[in-house]
Formats: C-alpha cells, structure tokens, sequence
C-alpha cells in the first residue's frame, strides 16, 4: 500500500458534493485526493508522471468523461479510469470498458465498491509505471554490450544453455559461460532468471 499512498486519486465530477465525497473517502484511507470540476480542467493540469488513478462521472456539461477518456487514450496517457454515472446507461458503460476503464459503478455507489475500483487502478498504475521503469532500465544495459555481447543474450533470455550456447555460437562452453556472468554483472542482477524478468519488464530479483 506504500506505493498507492504516493499516488493521487484525481477526481472529475461537475458535482462539488460528489468530488467532496470521493475526496474525503479516498483521504479516509489515506490517500491523496485531487478534484476537477471539469474535463478540460483536469486535461490543462494533466501530468502524466504523476502516479495514481483517475474517478471520472460520465455526464458532464462542458465535455463527458468518455470523451475525456478518448483523449486521455490518444494521448497514450496510461492512467487508469474508474467511471461514475448517475445513470444506468448500459451502451455508456460498454464502452467505457471498452476503452480501457478499470471499473463502472452507478450513483449512488457503495464506498467499499469504490474503494475497491479505486485501490485497483492504483496497483495498475503502479505495475505499469515499475514496468516502464524496468524496460529503460533493460534497454540502457543493452545499448553497452558488445555484439558478442547482444548474441549471448538473445540465446540466454530463450533459455539456452552455455553448451548449446557454445555450440550455436562456434565458442567454448567456457567462453559462453563468461559471457554469460559478464551479461548479468553489466545488468545488475545474480541470475539467467532475474535477467529473463527484468526483459520482460518486472525488474526485481525473484
């Protein structure tokens, strides 16, 4: 829960006694809170760098929320919406899923049900964000390797052997297994299974 506690749970809703509400149950459990009253408010402060979520009302007078989530999704923004509707639109929440959203709950909603949505899309968030982070992590190792280097890994995150290694390559059983230490002190982790993780974006020692 450390890493959603450092994240914001931003608020759209043209209703002030709604975003009040979300904001007071969101700072309940400690959480941080930020409201909008509307779409293009949010859009003008929009960072996205900042961790957390997003708790959207479809209806809204100047743009609804499904247009903002089609912005947020052209501009491959990445945060997680939850959408709030007062209306029991069912085509509305089609396509909210269907454009990304995390959850759908109709006005008046439960807390816990809202508490639920909301500390889901954080962990999505925060997965999201450890994998990017991982990913450039990967790719800035790679880009210091030799070609060698670069062969030796393409066999290694497939699951090869030194010997097979070896002999794929024309080398020494011996001269693949250097190669391979050299691979994993160059991206920082002790295993051929912590390497394989951190390529595909998990980046922690298993």
């Amino acid at each position: 829960m450390s890493t959603q506690k450092s994240a914001t749970v931003f608020i759209v809703d043209d209703d002030p006694a709604v975003r009040d509400s979300i904001a007071e149950l969101a700072e309940s459990v400690g959480l941080r809170a930020k409201g909008y009253a509307s779409a293009p408010a949010f859009l003008a402060a929009f960072d996205p760098a900042r961790p957390g979520c997003l708790v959207l009302d479809v209806r809204m007078a100047e743009m609804s929320g499904l247009v903002l989530q089609q912005q947020l999704n052209v501009l491959d923004a990445g945060i997680p919406v939850v959408m709030l509707t007062g209306h029991g639109d069912v085509p509305m929440a089609v396509e909210a899923m269907k454009a990304g959203a995390v959850d759908f709950l109709q006005k008046p909603y439960r807390d816990q049900a809202l508490l639920d949505a909301i500390n889901l899309a954080l962990t999505m968030d925060a997965e999201a964000r450890h994998a990017g982070a991982a990913a450039e992590r990967f790719d800035a190792c790679k880009a210091v390797l030799t070609e060698r280097e670069r062969e030796v890994l393409g066999h290694v995150l497939v699951g090869k052997t030194s010997k097979a290694m070896a002999d794929a390559l024309g080398i020494s059983p011996r001269t693949a297994e250097t190669h391979r230490r050299n691979l994993l002190r160059k991206f920082g982790v002790r295993s051929v299974k912590a390497l394989m993780a951190l390529s595909a974006g998990f980046g922690r020692e298993p």
